[in-house]
């Protein structure tokens, strides 16, 4: 325990360390990039490999022990994306953002199903069998909320594209599942099995259904039980209690017979949760901007986390390499695409069409979940799977998170940050920096 204890807070540290060397060296890279980057500095392939206790995680193994801290990041990460789902924004970006979210999945499954069936008769099935093809495909849709959160929160963007990019990541979650269940189902009958209508349909549909709803339950109870205290401070508290017993919940699963089961989504649970609690409780803007700073050491150690689990030995593979390669590329175009056609379509901001698609490339949490499911394939190809998408995961976590950034700033909805004079001097008068 103690050197579990003693590896977070070195990777904690760690994270830190790499911000202020970014910034020494003026490299204007997000914070996202820097905690990755020292994630992969304190993992198995860099400082694990001296097997000093406590000393970075010396295997996969350490790192699955602490596994718990990233999904209570992700469990907060959610919660806080479900404060863009005020009633007031949704009546200004609900349509657009739902259009928009559901078209930019289905764009980028279909371009990456295309283009792994072509390379498939290229490889041959020995290579890039067709069931891992349609899987990859359907994996493609997902979007990783927690890089564009964070780069968001970083830099304080503010305006149209800030105002559709959250909500749309928040809703992809939905789709992902809907799109991924049917594929997957596709695939396990491509590989020899019988598709089985209650899991391609009826299983996809009772998570969204059940999650949307156990979150709005939670939420309300949340609204009614924060009256009872004078401070806010204790009510903080309590809503932190609200999400750690909502991601627990989360794990659950129900079986209901008939090869039927509720499976609940932690993160739909979770933007539930916030959504309730945000339309409910007069309390809630107070709250959430407590819990952005009690939750900020902790997203820190989710992605320095994250860093330290990317699987570097996949670039020993060439066909893991290739596939991987035209697996970026091509879902990168579905997702620019698929969202500057519908946005062209609504009559949407130039800068919404030019840079949104280019904000939804980050690629993580939601497709390694994802990943775990299609280990029902067998090792031959759940294995292929896994590695692709950890390698697409190391290339998109690494640029996503600039990209975003530069497409936030090219929009124009990033302010300019001080210098670090500025910042010096801002200090010393005891105000706040702008960045």
């Amino acid at each position: 325990m103690m050197n579990l204890l003693l590896s977070t807070a070195v990777a904690l540290f760690t994270g830190l360390m790499v911000t202020r060397l970014f910034k020494v060296m003026k490299l204007k890279l997000p914070d996202v990039t820097a905690f990755l980057v020292a994630g992969v500095l304190v993992g198995p392939y860099c400082l694990g490999r001296l097997k000093l206790p406590g000393i970075g995680f010396t295997s996969m193994e350490d790192i699955s022990q602490v596994g718990f801290l990233s999904n209570v990041a992700l469990g907060f990460i959610a919660f806080d994306i479900g404060n863009e789902f005020r009633l007031g924004q949704l009546k200004k970006t609900g349509r657009s953002a739902t259009v928009i979210g559901i078209i930019q999945a289905v764009c980028a499954m279909l371009f990456v199903d295309a283009a792994l069936v072509g390379l498939h008769f290229i490889l041959g099935p020995e290579r890039l069998p067709l069931p891992v093809a349609v899987t990859l495909g359907a994996i493609a849709s997902a979007t990783a909320p927690a890089a564009t959160l964070m780069v968001v929160r970083q830099y304080k963007a503010k305006g149209p594209l800030t105002d559709l990019l959250l909500p749309i990541v928040a809703l992809d979650d939905a789709v992902g599942l809907v799109l991924f269940a049917v594929s997957f189902g596709i695939a396990q009958a491509l590989d020899g099995g019988a598709v089985n209508a209650v899991s391609l349909f009826v299983n996809p549909l009772l998570e969204i259904v059940c999650s949307l709803l156990l979150g709005a339950a939670l939420g309300a109870l949340l609204s009614v039980l924060e009256k009872l205290f004078f401070s806010n401070k204790n009510r903080l508290s309590l809503t932190i209690a609200f999400v750690l017993t909502t991601i627990a919940i989360s794990t659950e699963v129900i079986n209901v017979g008939l090869d039927a089961k509720i499976g609940f989504s932690p993160l739909l649970v979770c933007m539930s949760l916030g959504t309730m609690f945000c339309n409910m409780s007069e309390y809630s803007a107070d709250i959430m901007k407590r819990s952005e700073r009690w939750t900020a050491p902790l997203y820190t150690v989710f992605f320095v986390i994250s860093g330290a689990q990317l699987e570097l030995s996949v670039f020993k593979s060439g066909a893991v390499i290739l596939i991987g390669v035209v697996y970026i590329l091509v879902r990168s175009l579905g997702k620019y695409f698929g969202a500057r056609f519908p946005a062209t379509a609504l009559k949407l901001d130039d800068n919404v069409k030019k840079y949104l698609g280019i904000t939804l490339f980050p690629q993580a949490g939601v497709a390694l979940g994802m990943v775990v499911s299609a280990q029902a394939l067998g090792e031959a190809h759940g294995g292929m799977i896994r590695n692709i998408v950890l390698f697409s995961v190391l290339v998109y976590e690494l640029i996503g998170p600039m990209l975003t950034k530069k497409s936030l700033e090219a929009a124009g909805e990033i302010e300019k940050p001080n210098t670090e004079a500025e910042n010096r001097a801002r200090f010393e008068k005891k105000e706040m920096p702008k960045g």
